[in-house]
């Protein structure tokens, strides 16, 4: 195993879907995610709720159920730099909730009979799979490149292989590749 993922992880793959993401501001986010049904322009949406979600779970430290609050989201018709800012601003609230939570804080992770339970550096994975998917799918759509660490796409398999429904998947020597394929998306080409 290679280890947790961590918050720099989660820092490296926030600066790599950014910077995507931000080349791209001018293209047309209307066009499908990849292979989502999703438009671009809603992908990116989802991601801003999620890392946002994230960082609220944690900071309340609930640890038996969801906090009951709704998503958050940009206005209709937004502009794409709105995305890329929203996006910014919840994954800097989500690095600092990890950074600022005591040691031992565990908060929801994952909802079900029990709740799953996680720490920092489990919100760091769940922000960072969240991130590394749909960074994905927003980049296959708007045409960007966006190639991840290989060292931190094993990391977060690693982190992530006994969570419940992502699924397992055949490992190669690709560790971004399968986690693609453990998503359901195609594996990578080239």
């Amino acid at each position: 195993m290679s280890g947790p993922f961590t918050v720099e992880d989660f820092e490296t793959i926030s600066r790599l879907t950014l910077d995507a993401w931000g080349s791209a501001v001018d293209r047309d986010w209307s066009v499908p995610a990849g292979t989502l049904e999703w438009s671009c322009w809603y992908t990116a949406d989802h991601t801003v709720d999620c890392v946002f979600s994230y960082a609220f779970m944690l900071a309340s430290r609930k640890q038996d159920a969801y906090p009951n609050f709704s998503e958050i989201h940009a206005p209709e018709g937004a502009p794409a730099q709105d995305l890329v800012d929203g996006l910014q601003g919840a994954c800097e609230l989500l690095r600092a909730t990890i950074l600022a939570a005591p040691p031992g804080t565990r908060a929801i992770l994952a909802g079900g009979a029990p709740p799953m339970t996680g720490d920092g550096n489990d919100f760091a994975a769940r922000g960072g799979h969240e991130l590394i998917l749909h960074g994905h799918d927003v980049c296959t759509g708007l045409a960007v490149a966006f190639d991840p660490p290989a060292g931190m796409c094993e990391r977060l398999l690693d982190h992530t292989a006994a969570w419940p429904r992502l699924g397992d998947v055949a490992r190669t020597d690709d560790p971004w590749s399968d986690l693609l394929v453990r998503s359901g998306r195609p594996a990578r080409t080239g």
